[in-house]
């Protein structure tokens, strides 16, 4: 059984301090429990975002051969793709980023549009440390639920604060509120130049608050090579879980790297 230190435990006590004074955590995206509407961004995103870097983030690419919907990489190779839903409280994202950089670990992050309205700094960090960024819709609302038009928005709206923020639209696009596009979300995608939707292969339910040893126990229950894993920013049992994670697949022999370089 996977053992959370008491180093692991002080810091996420730390981090939770500074959540319960900022605010509740980030929704997951888990169909099973219902959740809050997000809170509107504290600026427009004209005055909130910094001036954008220069058009050098990595653009979305294609990989010949592979579905519309992605869900894991190959089966032959050792390495694993820690995948993260973007919003919630920075402070969390910050120590979970740390961490991971401090053991070699690469992640990915799909952004919410309005977590990088009220935080734009993330886009830079995230991309600084080597990780991908990408796309999780504007608000993180049921994006498959939507009309065209409003999902198509969705999905826009969020590629332009990106864009804006780091020069390219991120190299990822993953609904929201479901593991998987509807064919019309999957179209209204590839239009805003995803060529791929990411979807999953194991879902770590870190949202539904299980303890950081269950965060770990179910994910190394079914991780395997090539496997895409859905975890969360924004939640303290993540944050605890990371360092014995990444311990447990390293004894496996399994690397955390981006979905890009696992796709590679």
């Amino acid at each position: 059984m996977v053992r959370v230190t008491s180093t692991n435990r002080r810091g996420v006590l730390r981090a939770s301090a500074g959540l319960v004074a900022g605010g509740a955590f980030a929704a997951g995206c888990g169909t099973g429990r219902p959740a809050p509407p997000p809170a509107p961004a504290s600026a427009s995103p004209t005055t909130a975002s910094p001036a954008a870097r220069p058009a050098t983030a990595p653009a979305p690419r294609a990989y010949p051969g592979l579905p519309a919907q992605i869900t894991h990489g190959p089966r032959t190779r050792p390495q694993v793709a820690l995948t993260f839903h973007g919003q919630g409280d920075p402070a969390l994202a910050h120590s979970l980023f740390t961490e991971a950089e401090r053991r070699g670990a690469r992640l990915t992050v799909l952004a919410v549009g309005t977590w990088l309205d009220e935080h734009p700094d993330l886009a830079h960090r995230i991309l600084d440390g080597g990780h991908d960024l990408g796309n999780h819709t504007q608000r993180h609302i049921s994006v498959n639920a939507m009309s065209e038009a409003d999902a198509r928005r969705e999905i826009t709206d969020c590629a332009e604060r990106l864009r804006r923020l780091t020069g390219s639209i991120g190299t990822w696009f993953r609904p929201s509120r479901a593991p998987t596009a509807t064919p019309l979300v999957t179209r209204l995608a590839h239009a805003a130049g995803y060529p791929h939707v990411l979807s999953y292969d194991v879902d770590s339910l870190d949202y539904t608050r299980p303890g950081a040893a269950a965060v770990t126990r179910t994910v190394l229950d079914t991780v395997r090579n090539g496997s895409v894993v859905s975890l969360h920013l924004g939640y303290p049992d993540t944050v605890a879980a990371l360092p014995d994670l990444l311990t447990e697949l390293g004894r496996r022999g399994l690397r955390a790297v981006t979905t890009t370089e696992l796709l590679s």
